[in-house]
């Protein structure tokens, strides 16, 4: 079994569309996969309880069928920081449970995906961060690029920041959210200078982002990242 944790730079920077493409990536060639949002603010009331819409779609691309709370343990309705939301519900996030439920699908699949929420430092709790939740579960880090104005910033801070909270930085991916964004060659040549991880996908800007389209544009070295081949996206 291997897992693999997926942040990135910002909220908006296409984490779970990069979460789904290599979830498809992989079942593509013959792998059993699910996906995990532990955390996730911005829910709507259904019969069933709250529902995040990254959350269903995870669950839907997964090769089990999951109880949706396997897959989003800690939801909440308004979409504002996991921990304020948490403090309004009364529901305080448990890192100790998400670990747990990631270690009960790590022995029935090959692949694991966990999401993040926001971005690497967005506070959980009193005292926790999604850094810390990230260290908890101990799993190799992809790191999702938001290409935009202000990414160069955001992307080699939270690689510092990755770095020093002692994570494995398996490799990041370019994912274009600005379809006007000025320089994007020259910021993807920065990108590729500066940031100690090889780059393991470049996907351009698309209307219709399904799995299908995304998991095109990850490099191969995605579906081998306990043992990471340092393939660079060209």
């Amino acid at each position: 079994m291997a897992g693999l944790f997926i942040t990135g730079t910002d909220t908006g920077c296409g984490k779970t569309e990069v979460t789904l493409g290599l979830m498809h990536k992989l079942q593509q060639q013959g792998e059993q996969v699910v996906g995990m949002k532990p955390i996730a603010s911005g829910a709507a009331s259904t019969d069933q309880g709250l529902r995040n819409e990254d959350a269903l779609r995870i669950q839907a691309q997964a090769t089990l069928e999951l109880p949706y709370q396997q897959v989003n343990r800690f939801v909440y309705q308004p979409a504002i920081a996991p921990h304020l939301a948490a403090l309004q519900a009364g529901e305080p996030i448990d890192i100790a449970e998400v670990v747990e439920g990631y270690q009960s699908l790590a022995g029935r699949v090959d692949h694991v995906l966990v999401e993040g929420v926001g971005g690497w430092h967005v506070p959980l709790g009193e005292q926790d961060t999604l850094a810390d939740l990230a260290r908890a579960l101990g799993l190799p880090v992809v790191m999702v690029v938001g290409m935009r104005l202000g990414c160069l910033n955001h992307a080699l801070m939270t690689a510092e920041c990755m770095l020093n909270a002692g994570v494995s930085f398996a490799g990041w991916v370019a994912n274009q959210v600005d379809p006007e964004m000025s320089a994007r060659e020259e910021n993807l040549a920065t990108l590729r200078t500066w940031l100690p991880a090889p780059c393991l996908g470049e996907i351009p800007y698309l209307t219709e982002a399904s799995p299908e389209r995304v998991a095109e544009y990850l490099s191969d070295a995605m579906c081998d990242l306990t043992g990471l081949s340092l393939d660079s996206c060209e």
